[in-house]
Formats: C-alpha cells, structure tokens, sequence
C-alpha cells in the first residue's frame, strides 16, 4: 500500500486523509476536489456566513498549508471523470492517478427546482456549496421578499436566516407539516410556531406549481392552490441525493447510494467510501446518514481500515440546527417510533421518542442537558420510564444512575 487516492474534498474526504497520516501511513495521499477552496465547514454556510459573522477563513477545516506540511497532495478545481478499475487509476481533468486504495467521499448534492417550475432563472437558489452562498448573499437584503421552497431543516434555516436580515419570508412546504420525514408532530408544531412568531408565513400542504419571471429573474410564483405571489427570490431547500454517478459509471455496486459493507468497502476491494454518498448495514437495514459527525467518524473508521484494523464502523447519530436563538440537538435515529413524550421545562424543551418501550431518538431545542442524558442513555442502551422523562422536575443525570 503506496497510494491512497482520495475522491471528494469535504469533510469526510478531508477527516480521511487526516486519519490516514495520524495513523501514521506514510505513502503517498492525494486528495481531489472539485470546489476552489480547500476543504470547508458546510453548516456555518446557511448561517453563520450567509449572515456575514464568520469569515471565509474561518471556515477551513484545517489551514491550506496542513496539506502540504503533512504530504498531501491537493488538488482543487479538478474533476474525476472516471474511474479505471482494471488499472487502478482515476482520470482526473486528463490526468491518470494511479492508486492502490481509493475513497470516494464525493457527498450530495442538492435537489434542483424542475425544469418546468424553475429553469434556469435568475435569483433561484440552493444551499449546499460555498460557491452557491456567494451568489445568493447579494440578493438577501432588507426588505425584499423571499420564497423558501421546501419545510426540512434547510429551508427552515435558510428562512431563519432572511428574516434576520428583513427580508419578508413565505415557506411553503407541500407535506401536510414541516419537517414531516424526520420530526414527529410535537416538533414540527413547535418549530411552525417559532417561525410564525417571527412572522414568517409557514403554507404547508402547498407545493410550487410554476415561476413567473421577468427579464430573465425570478418575479413570482404560482403555488398548487392556484394563488401567485410576488418574490424577489426563491431558495429551494427540497432534500440531497448521493452522489453516486462517478462510482455507479464504475459499475460499482449503488443502494441508495455507494453501497459499502460494515468497514466501508465497496463491491470492489481496492475502493471505499464514506460519507452522505455511502450506505452501510446498521441494525440489519442499509442507511445513509446526512450529518457532518457520520462524515468524520465513519470517513476515520474507513482510514483505519484501509491499513488493516478491522474495526465495523457501528454509527453514534447526533444532529443540530440552528435557527434564530435556538439550538436544536438531536440524539438517535427515530425511525419506527411509536410514541412521543414532551419534557416542557420553559425556554427548555424536548421531545423523546420511543419504540415500545426503547428510547431511540431525542429533540432537545435550547436544552443541553436533555441532549447529553438522551445520548448517553441510547449509547448504553438505557430506556427510562416515559413519565421520569417527562417530568420536568425530575433530575434528569438520575436517570443515567438507574
């Protein structure tokens, strides 16, 4: 093992080949990516940044000057057109790159308004690369009206962010509830309310039917309840899709993503990957995880296996978003919950979601606490009784001692 060839250069791609030198691979390491800037925060992007309180630098993951000093070879503003497998080598921007390992780490990318609704139309924005946030911040300016398109975590952010800045804001989500694939009613209801509250119109049940336009730039838009209405812009926050095509062009194997077994391998030895592109076997299902912390841990897990350690990557899901003044933390997966109790101690909140009787997710908004407690309960496999969760006079670090 010589030549670790590292496709994708965003947090997993670069938690990678951090990884990879700590874990004192000396070889040579090439990380690729397609963006100008090295590798960067995306969070801070829809927040911090697009409000103008963290510089550009302050985003870097590490220094641009760490990949030189540790032997990385980074190669920005490049393209991986193909991968040759037979011969082990990517094609890069006309380049051959011979490898002995390679790691897809290449991510998502954003789900696009159809052509028929939005085209290629001025003042239509998504949120995903640094590149998207320059060209949209202009366009964010007191007073002016934005149409948010799509009530996941995004467009709620994104909506967050406009209102600060004055803008007028509508949300239209065309689920019967925001957040409606990865909240339960109880939070979906409380974040409406927060948004409303800061007079933001939340329309959900309603989809986008089509964009008016005028000299090229988005003028309004025509929702499926038949109204239009002026806006000045549009944000589109409508989900993330792997991306897939350079490995699946490769004849590698695709579900729901790169598929990878438990140490990050694909169907082809000498390949893996890591990240939002990559599915993995969790608790006999095949999930994706979306959130920076699986793009680090599983991207270090798959470092330590390429020099043979042999560990399954075994996932620990946490998640945030910010929004306004809050903080929302959330602990586990919630699928297949079938109850929900609300701890409601004032500006504290939080929302623990069971199966049966086993506690597998938490929602804490501007409650710290509940979140620790909620992660180390479902780490240890711990369950409380509904009604001590719910309690909120009750200490909560007591139930880490039952």
């Amino acid at each position: 093992m010589e030549r670790i060839v590292v496709v994708g250069a965003g947090q997993a791609g670069a938690s990678c080949v951090a990884k990879l030198r700590s874990e004192g691979f000396t070889g040579a390491i090439t990380l690729i990516g397609e963006e100008h800037a090295p590798p960067y925060q995306r969070p801070p992007l829809s927040k911090a940044y697009l409000l103008g309180e963290m510089a550009l630098e302050r985003l870097y993951l590490r220094p641009e000057s760490y990949y030189a000093e540790n032997g990385i070879a980074l190669m920005l503003d490049t393209t991986v057109q193909a991968i040759d497998r037979a011969d082990r080598k990517v094609i890069a921007s006309g380049r051959a790159i011979p490898y002995d390992a390679l790691v897809l780490t290449t991510g998502s990318v954003p789900r696009r308004l159809p052509g028929r609704i939005g085209g290629e139309l001025g003042g239509v924005h998504v949120v995903r690369t640094l590149k998207d946030v320059d060209e949209m911040a202009p366009e964010i300016a007191e007073g002016r009206r934005a149409l948010i398109v799509g009530g996941g975590y995004i467009g709620l952010e994104a909506a967050a962010v406009c209102r600060k800045k004055g803008l007028d804001v509508t949300l239209i989500e065309m689920a019967d509830r925001i957040l409606a694939r990865v909240a339960c009613p109880e939070t979906s209801a409380w974040f409406r309310a927060l948004h409303e509250g800061k007079g933001v119109t939340v329309l959900e049940g309603v989809g986008l039917t089509t964009l008016t336009e005028a000299d090229g730039h988005v003028a309004g838009a025509v929702f499926s309840d038949g109204s239009e209405h002026p806006f000045d812009l549009v944000i589109a926050g409508i989900g993330i899709t792997p991306a897939s095509a350079l490995a699946e062009a490769a004849g590698l194997t695709i579900d729901n993503g790169i598929a990878v077994d438990a140490l990050g391998r694909t169907s082809d030895p000498a390949i893996w990957s890591a990240g939002d592109c990559a599915s993995f076997p969790y608790r006999g299902e095949r999930i994706r995880l979306e959130s920076v912390q699986n793009a680090i841990d599983q991207a270090e897990a798959v470092a330590r296996n390429i020099l043979g350690h042999g560990e399954d990557y075994v996932p620990h899901p946490w998640f945030w978003s910010d929004q306004y003044d809050v903080k929302l933390q959330i602990a586990g997966l919630n699928t297949g919950y079938t109850d929900v109790m609300v701890r409601d101690a004032g500006d504290a909140r939080s929302h623990w979601y069971y199966a049966g009787d086993t506690l597998v997710s938490v929602d804490a908004m501007n409650d710290p606490r509940a979140y620790m407690v909620g992660k180390r309960l479902i780490e240890a496999g711990k369950s409380p009784a509904r009604d001590a969760v719910a309690d909120p006079e009750a200490d909560l670090k007591a139930l880490l001692r039952a």
